[in-house]
């Protein structure tokens, strides 16, 4: 397909040394950011989790079940816990530097055109990670863990109670599973539409393959999500609307022939 005279590449003939050095000097700064935000994480690393507790700490308050607590059961667990709240945190608060140094490295060896493209995917992608973390966070959360704290037993009749004592590092893991499971699903309309803007998929394609999605969908949040309806439903439906979002954003964004008319 020819190019305008205008959509050219931005960018001067540099031997492979420096851009070796160029390389050097992103991964630096992605790693010094990462550095700065994983110790700024670990220092606040009790009020993050604290955080990410407060879903289950609320519905144990409304439980009116009097103290409730959570327990680590070895020496070192509470330590490798807050340290890997503190690599969560640095992860995504570093993102947005690590992703721009990535995109500065690639940028000038991009066509106009292709980077004019590239704007919108690259602006929706942290907005639909946050969008499906604070889904998690703020909805499926509470409804998951109402529904866990429901078997619990209380004392009478004879019978042992069987009250829930978290552990830590076991409740963190299901939170940053159930983060990220999320976060990443949501990616989904930025990769459909990013294969249909370069002709790997095209509308039709996805339109077809409808049936085949929602099958695929529940099966993705069976695997991604814990063994409950709750969770389960709350990863598939969403996905099921964000798929037919990607259908609308390829009509949109996919390159179109002139002669071609689309239908919703």
């Amino acid at each position: 397909m020819p190019r305008e005279p205008e959509d050219i590449i931005d960018d001067k003939p540099m031997p492979l040394l420096d851009h070796l050095m160029e390389l050097r000097t992103r991964l630096l700064w992605s790693v010094a950011a990462f550095g700065i935000a994983f110790a700024v994480c670990y220092y606040f690393s009790s009020q993050i989790y604290g955080f990410l507790a407060r879903p289950l700490a609320d519905i144990l308050q409304q439980q009116g079940g009097g103290e409730r607590r959570m327990i680590f059961t070895a020496l070192y667990e509470a330590f490798f816990t807050y340290l890997k709240v503190a690599f969560f945190g640095a992860v995504f608060f570093s993102f947005p530097m690590w992703a721009t140094q990535l995109w500065l490295f690639v940028a000038p060896g991009l066509y106009r055109s292709e980077k004019k493209a590239i704007y919108p995917f690259l602006l929706a992608s942290p907005f639909l990670f946050v969008a499906g973390a604070a889904l998690a966070y703020y909805f499926i959360f509470p409804l998951a863990w109402r529904f866990f704290i429901t078997f619990e037993t209380p004392p009478g009749e004879g019978a042992l109670p069987i009250q829930l004592e978290a552990k830590v590092s076991e409740y963190l893991s299901l939170v940053m599973q159930m983060i990220l499971a999320f976060g990443v699903a949501f990616q989904m309309p930025v990769l459909l539409t990013l294969l249909c803007r370069v002709g790997i998929l095209d509308v039709a394609t996805l339109r077809k393959g409808r049936r085949y999605a929602i099958v695929g969908m529940f099966v993705v949040a069976a695997v991604l999500t814990p063994p409950d309806v709750i969770s389960q439903i709350g990863l598939a439906v969403p996905l099921l609307a964000l798929y037919e979002l990607s259908i609308l954003a390829a009509v949109w964004m996919a390159p179109k022939k002139p002669d071609e008319t689309t239908k919703t």
